[in-house]
């Protein structure tokens, strides 16, 4: 479509490996960010030449993909220059955000998972071989660990939920998020069914949907602003363990799971993940994850560490654990299928809401 622009198309280069090019001259990219191109065979972990060639995408366009722990070349003179990296230093490969991330919660082995609630709400699962949901529900990726892969629900709303909340309520006087969790504790499990869907900004996972919409549903006239702060945050929980769910039914078999992201410095959160998920919760030293992710694998390519076990070990400890109560979960299992239920139900309506808001 823009024909003068793709004559002039040298090398295609994700963000991260436009840096390494900066830095050491070279084209390069890894398996876990060339993952998400689809044009990656994910079990080979290398280009495939079935779709390059199906989309007519010249294969030189393409850099070496390399695993994520690979030196792909060193700091050039002029790097050094710009930079004050010393000239010679190695430059590796890296990771794409999530696997950094969950590399830096020490997610190395099948079997182990990690929740990160941010602005989205991610929940990632490693295992051994590429895995695939049969309808597509899930990403299904290479991870920056050597002969791993991961699968992936990402929901677009989790910690952008509770922020919306935040600022809401801020214009009528301003309100930290510490407060926020102390009104909640003032609401028992289940909110007394007072419900929240989160998808404030459409919703990528299970449902990928642009126009889903959020809020609270059930209200009455004994509700507090308890039950609507506390009910945002289960909402929250419910549509991450809608992922962990269908992680579940794939066979993977998950009873702990590291937790990072704001949830993570809350007591009060960090009980609910575990009651609503029926796992443990462990937090870990680390807390900028992806970054300490990028910094594991650099140690990695430099010889510092033999692998990402090794690495993950010598790097990370656990900082806390939190068991579910079986009572919490029985009352959020409850809850959480009157929630499931409410999308299908209000499908059609978030249409007519659309059409409606773009009068």
């Amino acid at each position: 479509n823009e024909p003068n622009v793709y004559a002039k198309v040298g090398h295609v280069l994700l963000p991260k490996d436009y840096i390494t090019y900066r830095l050491t001259g070279n084209v390069a990219t890894e398996v876990s960010d060339a993952s998400g191109t689809c044009l990656l065979n994910m079990e080979q972990r290398a280009w495939s030449d079935a779709m390059v060639a199906k989309l007519g995408i010249p294969r030189e366009w393409l850099p070496d993909c390399v695993e994520s722990d690979e030196i792909v070349g060193e700091v050039t003179p002029e790097a050094a220059a710009a930079t004050g990296l010393a000239p010679g230093t190695p430059v590796v490969a890296g990771a794409g955000d999530q696997p950094a991330q969950s590399l830096g919660c020490g997610i190395v082995k099948s079997g182990l998972c990690s929740v990160t609630v941010g602005t989205s709400g991610v929940v990632f699962a490693q295992a051994d071989r590429h895995i695939r949901h049969p309808d597509g529900l899930l990403h299904a990726f290479c991870h920056g660990v050597r002969d791993q892969w991961y699968v992936m629900g990402v929901m677009l709303s989790a910690g952008g939920s509770f922020q919306w909340l935040r600022d809401t309520l801020s214009a009528h006087g301003e309100i930290s998020f510490d407060q926020l969790t102390g009104l909640a504790q003032g609401a028992t499990p289940g909110s007394d069914g007072l419900l929240f869907l989160p998808h404030l900004s459409g919703e990528r996972m299970p449902y990928d949907d642009p126009l889903a919409r959020g809020g609270w549903i059930g209200l009455t006239q004994r509700h507090s602003l308890s039950h609507l702060v506390r009910a945002v945050m289960e909402g929250i929980t419910f549509g991450l363990y809608d992922l962990l769910q269908i992680i579940r039914g794939l066979g993977m078999d998950i009873e702990t799971i590291y937790v990072s992201g704001g949830a993570s410095e809350s007591r009060l959160w960090r009980q609910m993940l575990a009651d609503v998920f029926d796992a443990r919760i462990v937090t870990t030293s680390a807390t900028q994850g992806a970054a300490f992710g990028a910094a594991m694998l650099a140690g990695i390519g430099a010889g510092v560490f033999r692998n990402a076990a090794e690495a993950a070990e010598a790097t990370i400890v656990v900082s806390g654990s939190t068991e579910p109560n079986p009572q919490a979960h029985r009352v959020y299992d409850r809850a959480f299928e009157m929630y499931r239920s409410l999308y299908p139900q209000l499908k059609g309506s978030f249409q007519e809401m659309a059409d409606f808001s773009s009068l």
